[in-house]
């Protein structure tokens, strides 16, 4: 587990999981509140490290396991034994669609070494399946992954089945009010980019301005795991309707925002679902630099619900106009398959073998 966004599927997994079997999870060091979340629940739960401690001990019970799920590109399955009658190796891929290139198509692929290339061909190779909501990520799959198209299964993306609850949503909601009083009754725009390596953070002077142009607005701005907020222009953000919100995800944040704004971020993919959703701007200011490293979907443009913003009269211009916009088309073809029960579909087919 490398991301957080499947936790209810883990529990549902845990409660319908039959007495003879038994569920484990191992983590990414990162995610050990997530973890703890999970052991509350009474789940078994182990940090992933690359220690001989993991390797003695959790190899073995991984090479023994009947049904393996990953939610992202994991270097030990290239060199795990796979036994395909009695194991099957499954890709819950950690987004629902993907406007950046990766895998083998992307351009920093093409310079890796020759035997990092075949590690990670073992790797897409060994997902025996991969769960995906649209032909249009399946796609995605087949040419990243250079993996035939009767691997891909039609189920839905389980860490989006909660964008369908509105317990769900008022729960989260509520939460995020109580904590930040301020964002409620306002007009909120969500401010949340990519990543980027540390010498490529800063966004053109002038941004937070623009983003800030609608004197009713609070600008919420969510940054990315791990930014170097020394070379952070930190004093950009000093405005009066703008702060920066470490204590909520990026989901979080989303569940009350009336305006989404981002540049290649694939939580898009997440917004477009929700029943509040009123407008999305992609700012790509740097479009034609990201094109060629690390790299975009090809024909991206055709298919987003807006056009993409290069510069900050134009980021401005949509703030001040606030646009509705429809996500029909988009969920058509990306989210076609995502209904809210994708998790028991997951689990009916996986863990249950209806």
């Amino acid at each position: 587990m490398s991301y957080n966004n499947n936790l209810h599927m883990v529990k549902r997994i845990a409660a319908e999981l039959p007495k003879e079997q038994r569920l484990v999870v191992f983590y990414n060091p990162r995610l050990i509140a997530a973890a703890f979340d999970l052991k509350a629940f009474g789940i078994e739960t182990h940090p992933l490290k690359p220690t001989y401690t993991f390797a003695l001990s959790f190899v073995p019970m991984l090479m023994s396991a009947r049904v393996i799920f990953i939610d992202n590109y994991y270097a030990l399955i290239s060199g795990l034994f796979h036994p395909q009658k009695k194991m099957k190796i499954v890709q819950l891929w950690h987004a629902d669609g993907s406007l950046k290139r990766f895998g083998v198509v992307s351009p920093k692929f093409k310079n890796q070494s020759h035997s990092k290339k075949i590690r990670h061909q073992r790797v897409y190779n060994a997902c025996d399946e991969y769960v995906t909501a649209s032909v249009a990520m399946a796609e995605v799959f087949q040419t990243s992954f250079k993996q035939p198209f009767n691997k891909m299964q039609f189920l839905g993306a389980p860490r989006s089945d909660r964008l369908f609850s509105e317990k769900w949503l008022k729960t989260v909601q509520r939460r995020v009010y109580n904590a930040a009083p301020e964002l409620e009754n306002k007009r909120v725009i969500l401010y949340a980019p990519t990543y980027r390596p540390a010498s490529k953070i800063n966004p053109p002077v002038g941004t937070m301005k623009a983003l800030a142009s609608d004197p009713n607005a609070v600008v919420a701005v969510k940054l990315y795991q791990n930014v170097d907020r020394e070379r952070l222009r930190l004093a950009e953000f000093n405005l009066p309707n703008v702060k920066i919100y470490d204590e909520f995800t990026t989901t979080d944040l989303m569940s009350i925002a009336d305006t989404f704004v981002t540049d290649y971020s694939s939580y898009a993919f997440d917004y477009s679902l929700m029943p509040h959703a009123h407008s999305m701007i992609f700012y790509m200011y740097d479009m034609e630099d990201y094109e060629r490293n690390p790299g975009i979907q090809t024909g991206f443009e055709e298919w987003l619900p807006s056009k993409p913003i290069k510069d900050i009269v134009g980021l401005k211009a949509a703030i001040i106009k606030n646009e509705k916009v429809d996500f029909k088309d988009f969920n058509q073809m990306w989210n076609y398959y995502n209904d809210g029960n994708a998790y028991q579909r997951v689990i009916d087919r996986y863990v249950l073998n209806k």
